[in-house]
């Protein structure tokens, strides 16, 4: 992709609405325009973002055993009735009467739907378990919308929902998303830290929020600090038993600051006190939406039973404003590979000249063969805003192409995160880039 064709409307200028830093280096990177209060349009830069890490979750729900459907933006509020929670949820909830005067609702959360699609399609316990999940826009009418795409009124989430036969049944489904959401947030570049949390309008007994470590987090976490240095299982057997990597995780404290107490057993210089953003939710609630709405199995003794459920969430827009607000510095963005917009950005230092574009020209053929995104930065501003506008987007590689260089048989290869700029031969920028060489 060629910049001087591309939709990248940047801004050099902080705009004054933006209050933190994600909210701040969206808008100037050119990622999101705000449409009207607390809804975002989401242009070509920021919408690469968010796709890569949208099949990063979808990759890892699949091989958790989950299978991927999709639930409509606008609900009867019938089901929300059967469920008791349509009076109870509150103003955020946007209601609609639509031209028969039947209320309907644009869905803050999806448990009654899923619930609703299970009893109609499923009467017995030889059908389960069954995990079902859906990557779609939900809207919540926030009071005061703010800090961009981390607390908006319209959002972009990963919901999932699990039935089982019975409640242990139901904490091994728990135990494979605490385990797929380590892995997820792991492929993503985050330090996730599960912490127990409260279970809110959601309903249940069991839950956990996933929380990232950011300076500029939102809340105050606190944790032991061996957890800072745990990843994630590379290789798992979603089958098998999950309760030890479970309790292994879950067994050194960790507490937001609603839960945070002097009772915490920490030694002393054993506790970390930082920032964080939650990221991910998940929820063992039982029968709480089954028995209501009638969400009954037959077991093997010919008798009924209610299913019992979870649900699990991930904030899938709002992960791009986390990944910014724990990567970033004075200069802009540090994408993590694994979710940048481009690979590489192919930075002409004088577009028009002969050489430089046919060399620009091999190097994107050959990238691109090798499987690399590139932008090229084929515009005829000056090299010091050229790199300022590449600092800014943050790809995670810089390969910069001038005439001078090419008469040396050189050209320079940057790493955004580190700062560390190379001089080597075309040759070796590639192998370096594809992976071919040391």
């Amino acid at each position: 992709m060629r910049l001087s064709r591309y939709f990248l409307p940047t801004l050099k200028e902080t705009p004054s609405e933006a209050e933190i830093v994600s909210h701040r280096l969206m808008l100037r990177a050119g990622m999101i325009r705000q449409h009207t209060s607390g809804i975002y349009s989401w242009l070509p830069l920021g919408l690469r973002v968010l796709r890569a890490i949208e099949q990063i979750v979808r990759e890892e729900q699949d091989r958790a055993g989950a299978q991927e459907i999709l639930m409509p933006t606008v609900q009867s509020a019938e089901l929300w009735r059967e469920s008791g929670r349509y009076d109870d949820y509150g103003k955020e909830m946007l209601r609609i009467v639509d031209r028969h005067e039947r209320d309907m609702l644009y869905g803050p959360t999806h448990e009654e739907v899923v619930t609703d699609i299970f009893r109609k399609n499923i009467q017995s316990y030889r059908d389960l378990p069954k995990n079902l999940y859906q990557i779609h826009w939900k809207f919540r009418d926030e009071v005061r919308p703010r800090f961009g795409v981390m607390r908006g009124r319209e959002f972009l989430m990963k919901d999932g929902y699990s039935f089982d036969l019975d409640p242990l049944a139901a904490r091994r489904a728990y135990y494979r998303m605490f385990v797929a959401y380590l892995r997820t947030f792991h492929r993503l570049g985050l330090k996730a830290i599960p912490m127990a949390a409260d279970t809110g309008p959601i309903g249940g007994s069991l839950s956990h929020e996933f929380i990232i470590l950011a300076e500029t987090g939102e809340s105050a976490v606190f944790c032991h600090k061996d957890l800072l240095d745990k990843t994630p299982p590379q290789n798992v057997d979603y089958d098998g038993d999950l309760e030890p990597i479970f309790k292994e995780w879950t067994s050194l404290y960790a507490a937001t600051d609603e839960k945070h107490g002097p009772d915490h057993g920490v030694p002393e210089g054993d506790l970390v006190s930082a920032r964080g953003i939650e990221v991910g939710h998940i929820f063992n609630f039982g029968t709480k939406y089954s028995v209501p709405m009638g969400a009954t199995v037959t077991t093997q003794d010919g008798s009924s039973v209610p299913v019992h459920m979870g649900s699990y969430g991930i904030g899938v827009s709002r992960l791009v404003g986390g990944i910014i607000e724990a990567s970033h510095d004075d200069a802009g963005i540090i994408w993590p590979d694994s979710v940048a917009p481009f690979q590489v950005a192919l930075v002409n230092l004088k577009a028009g000249d002969a050489q430089t574009d046919a060399a620009c020209a091999d190097l994107e053929t050959r990238l691109a063969a090798a499987g690399l995104s590139v932008l090229i930065d084929d515009t005829d501003e000056r090299p010091g805003a050229k790199f300022a506008t590449q600092d800014l987007i943050g790809l995670p590689w810089q390969l910069i192409v001038g005439p001078k260089g090419l008469a040396r048989g050189v050209v320079e290869l940057k790493r955004r995160a580190t700062g560390e700029r190379h001089e080597v031969t075309v040759e070796s920028a590639l192998a370096h880039l594809t992976g071919t060489g040391a």
